[in-house]
């Protein structure tokens, strides 16, 4: 990744000195690649990602007075990152409009109509048991296989996924930042984990039958 470490004054700070200094010196090393990451799989372009991890760098730069030690070093990176990646959407929004966000959902046929199993998965096409969910979420093969998938929705669905589900924000901030409204958020939410659902049943739980 061909992002340039930032600039800073502290750089002749003796080093018994620069134990309480946040230091920059080191932050594409140690950071460079996983915020890179984070950013590859939100915006699919590399060139955009690794403006956005520069933007994040040059903020944490001009911030770094600010920063007193109530998280580490690396969640506080992410977390200017999660806000450049707010203001990269918002302009997105403005700029590019969302592909029939109230279209229904393709998913329909997969649960019970009425009933008593109303809603609930019909039988022979519900998700397998998934064993040992916590050591898989941790697992590198299972981020592999979790990141061609999203890669594999629509971006705006994709984005909208992983605001909600793995950057935690809150729905009410991501319709303010997509410029949708709440009926569109969830019908974007329910087809990103329908298409989710599909595409590791084939690759990963298929797999992990196929290798018994």
């Amino acid at each position: 990744m061909s992002v340039q470490p930032p600039r800073t004054e502290h750089a002749d700070v003796p080093l018994c000195e620069k134990s309480n200094l946040v230091n920059p010196e080191r932050w594409l090393d140690e950071y460079g690649d996983v915020l890179f990451s984070f950013a590859m799989v939100r915006v699919r372009d590399r060139s955009t990602a690794q403006d956005l991890v520069q933007e994040t760098f040059l903020a944490a730069l001009k911030a770094r007075g600010s920063f007193a030690g109530r998280a580490t070093e690396r969640a506080w990176l992410f977390g200017i990152l999660r806000n450049k990646l707010a203001d990269y959407y918002r302009l997105q929004s403005r700029e590019v409009p969302l592909d029939d966000p109230e279209k229904a959902p393709e998913e329909e046929g997969f649960f019970h109509a009425g009933g008593p199993g109303k809603d609930g998965w019909i039988s022979g096409i519900a998700p397998n048991h998934w064993a040992a969910p916590d050591a898989s979420l941790v697992s590198k093969e299972f981020q592999a296989v979790f990141q061609e998938c999203v890669s594999a929705l629509p971006e705006k669905v994709a984005q909208v996924f992983l605001r909600r589900e793995v950057d935690d924000t809150a729905s009410e901030e991501i319709c303010k930042e997509f410029g949708i409204s709440p009926n569109n958020f969830w019908v974007m939410l329910h087809r990103a984990r329908m298409g989710l659902r599909r595409c590791l049943e084939v690759n990963w739980f298929g797999r992990k039958r196929d290798a018994k």
